[in-house]
């Protein structure tokens, strides 16, 4: 089975088993949002608290509009349940505001974008502390949360929200000019709680820029930032992102300077590429892309492209992630390349091909597990992307030496004096 077609195996299976959200007529008829069904083991976000301060409520298109320009630092725009066809771009530049749902059900308040005129759906410009949360983001040729951090954007929070059929970036933070002594690289953001997924691979008809003269139709992830700093994506699930050839970019994308990211929880299943720190390409503006970041306790599901990617790094840190791909087309689930140097890669699991060392770095690989395709009997439901142990499998339960990068698995449980190779510390049940 190809990865579309287990792409399509995975929703019909979430729907046979999974439990039932509170849909909107008017969300279901719009096919917005999730399927209407999410597994129950995907993480669940905390409800944010009351809002305070300023409170503007909106429940039409014309009233959110306003509200942005009138909303002032500090205040919250809450968003009625509904179904919202944008008209245009939509833009937030004030400190501090609050951008949410009201009801709290991100699949409830769905900003639409299949009719704006415009090619981006939601900017956030020259403010910071700007939190989107609780909503739905869906159907735009090109970046539906991009963050214009060429232009001062700092401290934003995206929580809870599901960023839908975007056929560029879910969220992309863009290029910060290095001759621009005034404009900081965007920092202390964090991204937690979403769900990025598309209903099917990019074709040519979603985005006129992709061509086969550039990208080929490939030209697609779902979160790409430059120059982060000190950001933490944790929590999140990313489904079916794929390009149209089987080479979109990450589902997490890092590159350009980055530095002291923290990756961990999140759920990558059946997308082209993963989680990726660099990628090959390096302007003569950038040393390294990145440096002293964390990816830990992250399940991967058949990612072809990449798993893991480390590529122009410098001592960043790869440890306690699950990796299942067993009939992965390039054999990539874990892939080190170019520099990365002080590069740590440690007590990883891999269900299939081993790790693809292709650098003479200085790095530390060690407490490494493969395992070849019969281990996904071990995993509670690797088709599904649900990697949690089922048992404790010799070798990797109590298997690995104890990191002060991991004290606790995906799962937030503690690790033990003797913890286990992999995203999940194993608790008989």
């Amino acid at each position: 089975m190809n990865e579309r077609r287990a792409l399509f195996a995975l929703l019909t299976l979430w729907m046979a088993v999974t439990t039932t959200l509170t849909v909107t007529p008017a969300v279901a008829a719009a096919g917005a949002a999730t399927p209407g069904l999410v597994p129950a083991w995907f993480p669940k976000a905390p409800p944010l608290p009351e809002p305070a301060g300023q409170v503007i409520r909106v429940s039409t298109v014309e009233e959110l509009f306003r509200a942005a320009e009138d909303v002032q630092p500090g205040g919250t725009i809450l968003v009625a349940d509904g179904h919202y066809l944008m008209s245009r771009y939509f833009e937030l530049h004030t400190d501090r505001v609050t951008l949410r749902g009201e009801s709290g059900d991100r699949e409830k308040v769905v900003l639409d974008g299949a009719r704006s005129r415009h090619h981006e759906l939601v900017g956030i410009t020259a403010c910071s502390g700007v939190t989107v949360a609780d909503l739905t983001i869906q159907n735009i040729p090109c970046n539906g949360l991009k963050l214009n951090s060429d232009r001062g954007v700092q401290k934003v929070t995206v929580y809870n929200c599901v960023i839908h059929n975007i056929w560029q970036r879910g969220i992309k933070g863009v290029r910060v000019p290095r001759d621009n002594a005034v404009v900081r690289p965007p920092a202390d953001c964090r991204v937690q709680y979403c769900l990025f997924y598309n209903d099917r691979p990019k074709q040519y008809s979603d985005d006129g820029a992709d061509t086969p003269q550039n990208f080929g139709g490939n030209y697609i992830g779902g979160m790409d930032i430059m120059y982060a700093v000190r950001w933490t994506i944790s929590d999140n699930v990313f489904v079916g992102i794929h390009g149209r050839t089987g080479a979109a970019r990450g589902a997490i994308f890092l590159w350009h300077d980055t530095e002291d990211c923290l990756i961990e929880r999140n759920l990558i299943i059946d997308c082209d590429s993963g989680i990726c720190l660099g990628n090959s390409y390096r302007g003569p503006e950038t040393e390294t892309h990145c440096r002293r970041c964390l990816v830990r306790d992250n399940f991967l599901t058949r990612c072809s492209e990449n798993g893991i990617l480390a590529d122009y790094t410098r001592e960043c840190k790869i440890v306690h992630n699950t990796i299942h791909d067993p009939e992965s087309r390039l054999k990539r689930l874990i892939r080190l390349v170019h520099d990365n140097d002080g590069l740590l890669v440690a007590n990883n699991l891999l269900s299939g091909p081993p790790m693809r060392i292709e650098t003479d770095s200085p790095m530390q690989i060690r407490g490494n597990v493969t395992r070849d395709p019969t281990f996904a009997d071990a995993l509670v439901d690797a088709a599904r992307g649900d990697l949690h142990l089922k048992a404790a499998v010799t070798g990797v339960v109590d298997a690995a030496e104890p990191l002060p990068e991991a004290k606790t698995d995906i799962d937030r449980q503690p690790r033990d004096a003797t913890p286990d190779v992999g995203a999940d510390e194993f608790v008989p049940r």
